[in-house]
């Protein structure tokens, strides 16, 4: 099937070549600059209003496309400066310089960096792009705005456990979504256990989520990409942004130095810890409970053709007693030359370091204890873009990433050192796509990617897996307000991460491919119906997928996961499928605006060695969801929002029987997955007040007021099963994590 669709794909590019050839098309490019300083402004929006598409300047603030010859208006919008509306007649290429004035007066800009109809006329399926005026909105747990928990809001989304920071995409599991800061990969995305994630959600800028159709040049998951993009719209004079709240503060400074170099720095702190110090309990004073994060972006323009971007984040959660502690963190630094060769031609190359590790220590009656792992990527990238005419729309490129697996050394005063010895790798590929227009209605994008995975032992290489990974859209416009989509995609997946719950542990251990691990495989296909109305007010979609995959991993009943020197002998491997369809009703407009999707869909695992071979539910299946996100402009100065969620329960195993030997019982397990927990749904509330709306003095500020599970559902957490004592009979115990869960913050910028 694979040689097949590369086969379509190459034929489908040499038929159409001819009579593309033949279409008259003149090219439109620019640069986009701020008006005092002349300063790039990357990540502007260059919206042509004729025909509805839009364009993004790269990091040098260029543009370039090409278009059939016309009379069009390109509307051009950044964020915090005035929109310039530039009229051309496109009888010949074009090449603009287009000069936006920056108006510090101006209320909070809502740029969503697309055209007003891109849903329609995008490539791209699976495709869910929020920006964060949308994410502020959302009600938040413990007022703490948090990027993960608002995409677990999308159609197709679903949280792994109450108030987690895991999330699963159309049925799959935690491990095959790849997170992306600034083109690096975080491998924990969750502070608290959890609760929290780690982006600060006032160094983030927009993001995106590519549910399965991941471009070509990121891969090695199978479900999804969370693609995070920290701000890049940087004043002239120094601002600051900011909250205090009841569980953590948090501060971001940005400006410029000189007219070439920009500048941000955030960070911060939860603060439990404090507060129990005033405990009069003094097991309670002595307690450890914080953390903390920080983020720097350093960009500078060498010359109109190069500038080099340097983005770090460092952030540790500490928690510990007199008697123990456990530490855990992530690192994440990438460093990017961008160049543009010419007027076609244009160039990322960088090196991206991530690191995540977890450190736990005991001190019980004098037998001291530490137990520490590691994980280290160093990734080498190259990425092009040439931009020829409307048939050539090119993206290329390679990356090479060294893997250094650590998963555990224990020592230990009286009982010696362990470890488990440290797994390297090296993950390589090369990828090419291109996008192209067949016509005003159609229009196509095909792709291949060649990835290489290479387990490295003392410095040599004892085994090697290679896979063609294609791509395959279309998308044909019924009308200027609808269209129906299509896509294939084939994944694959060298690294996967071994945990015994749905809620993710800091103590998960991840694990490479291997000669006995053979690489997770997936096809997808899906299409969709997408439709706008009331000159795009309302948009609506409904979208259906499929999924096929191959050596899919499960675990052995009971399986030992921590500390195992033989963690391979627990995997069993086999085949899954997860298929459904995702409806969603968007308003985008009006002092009432917000959305509603429902999912229904099923997710199925067949492993030989699991369930006496018989198909099962995965573990994240869930059969319905709804979601539903509201929010209302009462004035200018208060606004309300509310969300509504509703889940089916996660399959689980219970006990279905017991027997006895001289009076002591022992439970039977039912086959795996059979039971449900019970159905998921919550109600959050929030309001937010701004005292002076049409201030012009410098310092803003709004008060957050919300409340999380406002009419206090007990959504079970856990579900353990135990005996009376004296006659055995069994029973069920649930554990909820919340009931309502009132918060107050105050957000302020300068």
């Amino acid at each position: 099937m694979l040689y097949r669709i590369l086969f379509s794909i190459v034929l489908l590019f040499l038929i159409t070549v001819h009579s593309l050839a033949q279409q008259q098309t003149v090219t439109i490019e620019g640069i986009v600059l701020e008006k005092s300083s002349k300063t790039p402004l990357a990540g502007a929006t260059i919206a042509i209003a004729e025909i509805g598409k839009g364009y993004i300047s790269d990091e040098s603030g260029y543009f370039k496309f090409s278009s059939p010859t016309g009379n069009y208006t390109l509307i051009t919008s950044f964020v915090g400066y005035e929109s310039n509306k530039t009229k051309i007649s496109a009888s010949t290429n074009q090449k603009l310089e287009i000069v936006l004035s920056s108006n510090t007066d101006l209320d909070e800009v809502i740029v969503t960096a697309r055209s007003k109809d891109i849903n329609i006329t995008n490539l791209s399926m699976g495709v869910e792009r929020l920006s964060m005026t949308e994410i502020k909105r959302i009600p938040a747990l413990m007022g703490e705005v948090d990027v993960i928990k608002a995409i677990q809001l999308l159609p197709g989304v679903q949280a792994t456990s109450e108030g987690s920071s895991g999330f699963s995409v159309r049925g799959g599991s935690p491990d095959q979504n790849l997170i992306l800061l600034d083109n690096t990969t975080i491998y924990n995305a969750s502070h608290l256990m959890g609760f929290f994630s780690v982006f600060n959600n006032d160094v983030i800028s927009d993001l995106e989520l590519y549910k399965g159709d991941i471009p070509l040049k990121h891969g090695g998951r199978l479900s999804s990409l969370l693609d995070i993009k920290t701000i890049d719209d940087i004043p002239d004079k120094t601002t600051g942004t900011g909250g205090l709240g009841l569980i953590l503060s948090r501060l971001v400074l940005k400006g410029k130095t000189g007219k070439k170099t920009s500048w941000m720095i955030g960070g911060r702190r939860s603060y439990a810890d404090l507060f129990l110090k005033l405990s009069s309990d003094e097991d309670m004073k002595g307690l450890t409970l914080y953390f903390y994060d920080l983020n720097a972006k350093i960009t500078h323009r060498i010359s109109n053709k190069d500038n080099i971007s340097l983005n770090m984040y460092y952030g540790q959660d500490n928690f510990g007693t007199k008697l123990y502690g456990f530490k855990y963190g992530n690192l994440a630094s990438s460093l990017t030359w961008g160049h543009s060769y010419n007027e076609n031609l244009y160039s990322r190359i960088g090196v991206n370091i991530s690191q995540y590790n977890y450190k736990l220590n005991s001190d019980i009656e004098g037998a001291v204890m530490t137990w520490e792992s590691t994980i280290n990527d160093i990734m080498l990238r190259a990425d092009y873009s040439y931009i020829n005419n409307s048939f050539l729309n090119l993206n290329f490129g390679m990356t090479s990433t060294l893997h250094s697996f650590t998963p555990g050394t224990v020592k230990s005063i009286d009982y010696g050192r362990y470890k488990i010895d440290e797994t390297y790798a090296l993950e390589s590929s090369l990828y090419a796509s291109n996008e192209q227009s067949l016509d005003d209605r159609w229009s196509i994008k095909y792709g291949l990617r060649w990835s290489l995975f290479q387990n490295i032992k003392k410095g040599n290489i004892f085994n090697t897996y290679q896979t063609l990974e294609p791509r395959l859209g279309s998308v044909y416009k019924l009308s200027d307000h609808s269209s129906i989509k299509a896509n294939y995609a084939h994944n694959t997946q060298y690294i996967q991460l071994a945990n015994s719950s749905s809620s993710n542990s800091p103590l998960d251990v991840w694990f490479l491919s291997s000669p006995k691990i053979k690489p997770q495989k997936v096809d997808m296909l899906s299409a969709g119906y997408f439709h706008n109305l009331e000159d795009n007010t309302y948009e609506t979609s409904v979208e259906l997928y499929y999924k096929s995959l191959k050596n899919v991993i499960d675990f052995a009943d009971h399986a030992d996961l921590i500390l195992n020197k033989n963690l391979e002998d627990e995997v069993r491997t086999g085949k899954g499928k997860a298929y459904g369809a995702e409806f969603m009703v968007r308003k985008n407009k009006g002092r009432l605006n917000g959305f509603i999707n429902y999912t229904l869909s099923r997710a199925e695992r067949t492993i030989p060695d699991i369930n006496l071979g018989k198909t099962y539910l995965s573990p994240y299946d869930k059969t319905n969801s709804i979601n539903i996100a509201i929010n209302y402009e009462v004035s200018r100065k208060i606004t309300l929002s509310g969300i509504w969620v509703y889940a089916t329960g996660t399959p689980a195993t219970y006990p279905s029987g017991r027997f006895g030997i001289d009076g002591e019982y022992f439970p039977i397990y039912s086959g795996r997955n059979e039971y449900r927990k019970p159905d998921y749904h919550r109600l959050d509330l929030s309001c937010t007040y701004v005292p002076n709306p049409n201030s012009k003095k410098r310092w803003k500020s709004e008060w957050s007021f919300s409340i999380y599970n406002a009419y206090g559902r007990k959504n079970p957490y856990m579900i353990t099963f135990d005996q009376e004592a004296d006659t055995g009979i069994p029973y069920a115990e649930s554990v909820y994590l919340f009931n309502m869960v009132p918060s107050i913050t105050y957000n302020f910028k300068f």
